[in-house]
């Protein structure tokens, strides 16, 4: 037994499953005091709502703890805080109890409304469950460790004041009835039934679909095979009645709904006069998705740009499925640009995963905007960060497509584009590289004018990335522009003019449509249910349907790589152009890639030619290659430099191997083949040093 001043020796505990329970912890027995023979444990704080699930899934005795009482104090408000003392209290008790209503069954003209031998009286709405179940435990978020939270168990077993089990299997009265099961249905039951309302699932559908899906089981096991058609049409008047406007207040409504949803916000900072408005969302389904897919994975950065609808910045977190869809799993909308404020937000959301998984870590955190500090992503997320050129891309492709009417012209601008971004390879500056473009092209007087307006004031920021970070390959900027165009369509184009200053109608778009949408279609990929519906919630983007078009299909000419054809997979008699194949800037002909986006045939091409060799290597690679042969031919004459020089060269090897599984994935333009060998190579030529 432990004294409970001696509760801040007791080990952390933090049980390696999604969600666990009493029998996962190795419990403690208080001595003396108030919680004399009371269990106690200590776990994160972060995993409260893991254990209080957990326990709601006692296969004996399913239940669902509700909040009995809570207290809250600030911090500071303690001078001399007890070992034991709390910034948060919650006291937890099974909804089967503390009131016992079973004797209780009033006759015809008897007065319903007496109140129980035992317990605090009537709860409306609850009377045919309560049963006089004992269990129930207190978390406390310790004062002095706020980071920590104390679980004392005051009782564990469910049984009532005689101590026999008063629900669930052991319950021999509760069998067959439904206090066999769960009081409630399950946030995931609750989740999955208005996913499909809010993508426009009819009510007679979602109850037969279910009904369909306990029968495939065998029969009712949980208190979730007992979804009514009354549950769901309660649920649909709930999505009708609701409203994105809480209040005439924008602010107001801001904060009333992140005091509704606060297990949804990871931070917040309110739009004062001196502090901008920082709000991050993410649900618990989001988060599974980013544990899921981005350990060991990536995680890409999608800023919204250049919307008229948006007076706040919207930026998207988003993880890679198997198909390589963009899922997103997190959302933060702020008041400035995203890249002022990443350093007060990231570092809550990685707190966040971490508490749910120590172990994860992402493989590579790409970003498409210039602006942010990568230094502080670097820290968060301990992994290496690229850069994805899509914005760069989709803008100058639509610009040459609306000022300039030549296809050949188009072609290449496209590649001299291209070129002022990697001018570095070639020892020019980014100001006589775009003097050199607009000298070749001086006669498209119209895209010359864009470009200065547009580009110009922020192209050597571009430059400057592009010789600092490694650049991901089209097959992820496909993805991320795949996710681009969904948003704009199911969120943005939505949005009405007169919406520009309200941010909770944003929010509440995101949260419960576009939330729903891709809730809905992982459902369909992982069930194999509503495959009448997967085109219209389609996620297939162009990397995975370029994945699907056979080798024999691509047309390529290695005596002229100026372009390349790819049989169309509809019409076997028409075949696609593409200009600069292999090339990061290349373009088709179809007509998805002539309004601006990136086609399968480009990524196709690029696969390719790739598992080929059979182009030049891409600007990206001869960018590091440029790099290193600069290393390598102008060795110091200091041999303590020269020391140095080796680990780095060494170093840098090791990073290029670690780069070529990004590389064999597409999410890397691959180095030429010779560049790691000639590495190797000169690495033995140096000199050893004693």
């Amino acid at each position: 037994m432990a004294r409970m001043e001696d509760i801040l020796s007791l080990p952390v505990q933090d049980p390696p499953y999604a969600e666990f329970s009493a029998a996962h912890i190795n419990w403690v027995k208080v001595e003396g005091g108030r919680q004399g023979g009371d269990d106690i444990a200590l776990i994160p704080f972060s995993r409260v709502d893991d254990f209080v699930k957990g326990e709601s899934s006692n296969a004996e005795c399913p239940a669902s703890f509700r909040v009995e009482s809570r207290r809250k104090r600030p911090e500071g408000s303690v001078k001399k805080p007890r070992v034991d003392g709390y910034l948060e209290y919650t006291l937890y008790w099974c909804s089967y109890g503390p009131e016992d209503y079973r004797d209780i069954e009033p006759h015809i003209g008897e007065n319903s409304s007496i109140k129980p031998a035992s317990g605090k009286g009537s709860r409306p709405g609850r009377r045919h469950m309560m049963r006089g179940c004992l269990c129930h435990f207190t978390i406390k978020r310790l004062y002095t460790r706020p980071q920590l939270a104390l679980i004392i168990y005051n009782q564990r077993n469910h049984v009532d004041k005689t101590g026999g089990p008063c629900h669930g299997i052991l319950d021999q009265e509760a069998v067959g009835t439904r206090a066999m099961y769960a009081p409630r249905i399950s946030d995931e039951l609750r989740q999955k039934v208005m996913s499909m309302l809010h993508v426009g699932i009819s009510l007679d559908t979602i109850v037969q679909h279910h009904m369909e899906e306990v029968q495939r089981h065998g029969g009712p096991h949980s208190h979730d095979d007992f979804l009514t058609r009354n549950d769901v049409r309660n649920m649909e008047r709930l999505i009708r009645n609701s409203s994105h406007e809480l209040h005439s207040d924008g602010k107001c409504s801001v904060k009333i709904w992140v005091q509704r949803h606060n297990k949804h916000v990871f931070h917040f900072q309110e739009n004062s006069g001196s502090e901008n408005l920082i709000l991050g969302i993410q649900t618990d389904w989001q988060l599974q998705q980013m544990i899921r897919y981005g350990h060991s994975g990536s995680i890409a950065f999608h800023s919204a740009y250049g919307s008229k609808k948006l007076k706040h910045s919207l930026c998207s977190l988003l993880a890679f499925d198997p198909s390589q869809n963009a899922i997103p799993v997190a959302w933060i909308i702020c008041s400035s640009s995203p890249g002022e404020n990443i350093h007060k937000w990231m570092p809550s959301l990685v707190e966040r995963i971490r508490g749910k998984d120590t172990r994860w870590r992402p493989n590579a955190f790409i970003v498409d905007d210039p602006f942010l500090e990568t230094s502080v992503i670097r820290e968060a997320f301990k992994c290496r960060v690229l850069l994805c050129l899509w914005h760069v891309r989709r803008g100058w492709l639509k610009g040459l497509l609306k000022y300039c009417n030549n296809f050949d012209v188009q072609r290449e601008m496209f590649k001299h584009l291209g070129n002022i971004l990697y001018c570095t390879r070639n020892g020019s500056s980014t100001a006589e590289a775009v003097e050199d473009f607009m000298q070749i092209f001086i006669d498209q007087s119209a895209f010359i004018q864009y470009f200065k307006c547009k580009w110009l004031p922020k192209i050597e920021l571009w430059v400057n990335c592009v010789r600092t970070l490694p650049v991901a390959g089209q097959e992820l900027c496909a993805s991320i522009e795949s996710y681009h165009l969904r948003l704009k369509s199911r969120v943005l184009s939505l949005l009405p003019e007169n919406s520009y200053q309200r941010v909770d109608l944003l929010m509440h778009t995101l949260t419960t449509q576009f939330h729903s949408f891709y809730w809905f279609e992982q459902y369909i990929v992982e069930t194999g249910y509503f495959e009448n519906l997967r085109d219209r919630f389609s996620l297939i983007n162009p990397w995975y349907q370029a994945m699907h078009i056979p080798d024999i299909d691509v047309l390529i000419d290695e005596e002229n790589l100026q372009f390349a054809k790819v049989v169309s997979q509809a019409d076997s008699s028409v075949a696609y152009t593409i200009f600069n194949p292999g090339s990061e800037f290349a373009f088709c002909d179809c007509s998805w890639s002539v309004v601006g986006n990136i086609c399968k045939h480009v990524i196709k091409v690029a696969i390719f030619c790739r598992s080929r060799q059979i182009v030049r290597p891409l600007l990206s690679a001869q960018v590091y290659r440029q790099t290193l042969v600069n290393l390598l031919q102008n060795l110091p004459d200091d041999p303590l430099v020269l020391e140095h020089a080796i680990s780095h060269v060494t170093r840098l090897q090791q990073d290029i191997k670690k780069l070529e599984d990004l590389s064999n994935r597409g999410l890397l333009q691959p180095l030429s083949s010779g560049t790691s060998s000639m590495m190797a190579d000169n690495i033995q030529r140096f000199p050893q040093i004693n």
